[in-house]
């Protein structure tokens, strides 16, 4: 299937590496131009040389309130337009409800609700009709996971934001979905096993609860992201897309 990808350009936050990368190196294969970003300049300048010619990188803090600015001004510099964009932000620190202070919940606030929200305000006026915008939630959208309190009450919330924005721009060719990954193995998946106390026990618990019987690889989420992101899926707005080997017990 031709995606139609060829000279599009996207602009994607949190790629240095995982799952943000994946999907830069979809794109990137089938001929798009990507900016990428995420808070270590090290880790983008590392990503772009291995993306190659078609790739090009900013350091920035979604968190920080001036981020948006910055990654809109330089997509637009860099690549002379922008055709889409997926958003993804560091995962909160894990621990439960009673554990987890009210600090981290303020610092999850501002990095996976508000600094989302000041992209795509920064970005929507640049966009035109047959854009995307995709955001990389989480199974915690539709199910808890254990010990990721502040994910499990924020990321929801996120959805339902993506889920609006799919409404008000939909009248101007522009849409909007989520992408919802299960267990895949990047670095925050062995962060959140090593927490657990016991790497190997977690892993094996997350396999027995996978009805494809393993976790899953990053480039099985890429190719799905750059997939939505294309004209290609051209009426696909306002879902969520669960990308976990059959984890998610509801619809």
């Amino acid at each position: 299937m031709d995606l139609g990808l060829g000279g599009r350009r996207f602009l994607l936050t949190g790629a240095s590496r995982g799952l943000g990368l994946a999907t830069a190196q979809a794109l990137v294969a089938d001929g798009a131009r990507v900016l990428i970003s995420s808070r270590d300049a090290y880790s983008v300048s590392a990503a772009v040389e291995a993306l190659g010619a078609h790739a090009t990188g900013v350091a920035a803090d979604l968190a920080d309130p001036l981020a948006a600015g910055t990654l809109v001004a330089e997509a637009l510099g860099q690549l002379g337009g922008v055709d889409g964009a997926l958003v993804s932000v560091g995962g909160p620190p894990p621990g439960s409800v009673l554990d987890v202070g009210e600090d981290a919940w303020r610092v999850g606030v501002e990095s996976v609700l508000f600094g989302p929200l000041r992209l795509v305000r920064a970005l929507v006026p640049h966009l035109s009709e047959g854009a995307a915008i995709g955001f990389v939630l989480s199974t915690s959208v539709r199910q808890p996971i254990g010990g990721l309190a502040v994910s499990n009450g924020l990321r929801p919330g996120l959805a339902m934001t993506a889920k609006a924005l799919a409404d008000e721009l939909g009248p101007r060719g522009i849409r909007v979905f989520g992408l919802l990954p299960g267990t895949i193995a990047t670095d925050r998946i062995t962060e959140i096993e090593v927490a657990s106390g016991d790497p190997a026990a977690a892993r094996a618990r997350t396999e027995a609860a996978v009805p494809l019987g393993r976790v899953g690889r990053p480039e099985e989420f890429g190719r799905v992201a750059a997939f939505a992101l294309s004209p290609a899926a051209s009426y696909l707005t306002g879902t969520m897309l669960t990308v976990d080997g059959g984890a998610t017990r509801a619809l």
